[in-house]
């Protein structure tokens, strides 16, 4: 039986595609989108000495875990923090689903 892994990534608004072009050139399928906002915008700023953006794009992607870590530098590499997407991304096992091929 396959396992699957669910790739969250947290990147400016207007990123998404390129994060998503960064994961299908790897093996992703596909994703899902949704706008947030983020919190914590001005101790992460005093803290950092950075400017944080607080309109967030979220990204959830179901992958093989054989390709997980794959998508994930590609990820990082394309969107990542050293970028204007300045992306994060974390992984979550998925114990069951439906509708995953």
């Amino acid at each position: 039986m396959e396992k699957f892994e669910m790739i969250v990534v947290i990147a400016n608004a207007g990123f998404s595609g390129e994060v998503m072009d960064a994961a299908r050139a790897v093996g992703a399928k596909g994703g899902t989108v949704m706008h947030a906002r983020g919190t914590g915008r001005k101790e992460a700023e005093e803290t950092f000495k950075i400017t944080i953006n607080p309109e967030k794009d979220l990204i959830f992607i179901a992958v093989n875990e054989k390709v997980k870590d794959d998508v994930m530098k590609a990820i990082y590499d394309r969107a990542g923090l050293n970028t204007e997407a300045n992306a994060v991304a974390f992984s979550l096992p998925i114990s069951s689903s439906v509708g995953i091929k």
